[in-house]
């Protein structure tokens, strides 16, 4: 079966330290759909340290999905991969990042690279689907962003 990837990329601001802003990110729960704005499960099995399964499945516009991912954390950069091991979009890597940008302020830099099954279609239809991922996925860390702050607020953090 053909192939093909979507490549976008966005940033989305914090109102918290990155340090903090990795811990939470990376603190996977089972309720992060609904953190997210979206209906879902989450399974999550660590292997070790820095090293996971996520097992998701989400309510889409075509019904249930299930997803399977690989995640790799790396602290020590306060970044992680996400690989998608099982599901429709398999093989798929998203890259994340938190900067530092001062005075309790951080950013993530996400690039994602999403490999579709089927026909190729133009490079006008490929830059469509990268700005509708782009939008769905910045639209979530919007809102990801929002929970964050207002939980690490909570907790002293921030």
């Amino acid at each position: 079966m053909d192939s093909f990837t979507v490549r976008y990329e966005f940033s989305q601001r914090f109102k918290v330290p990155a340090r903090d802003a990795f811990g939470w990110c990376t603190d996977y729960r089972s309720d992060d759909w609904e953190r997210m704005g979206k209906k879902g499960t989450r399974r999550i099995r660590h292997i070790n340290e820095d090293t996971l399964i996520l097992t998701d499945t989400v309510e889409g516009r075509e019904g249930a999905v299930t997803k399977r991912r690989l995640v790799r954390l790396y602290p020590e950069r306060l970044a992680w991969t996400n690989t998608h091991v099982g599901g429709p979009n398999r093989h798929s890597q998203f890259w994340y990042q938190i900067v530092e940008e001062g005075a309790g302020k951080s950013r993530l830099d996400f690039t994602g690279l999403q490999v579709n099954y089927g026909n190729r279609p133009s490079p006008k239809g490929i830059a469509a689907m990268a700005r509708e991922l782009k939008a769905d996925d910045a639209g979530m860390w919007v809102l990801l962003a929002e929970e964050m702050y207002k939980e690490l607020n909570r907790q002293g953090h921030g």
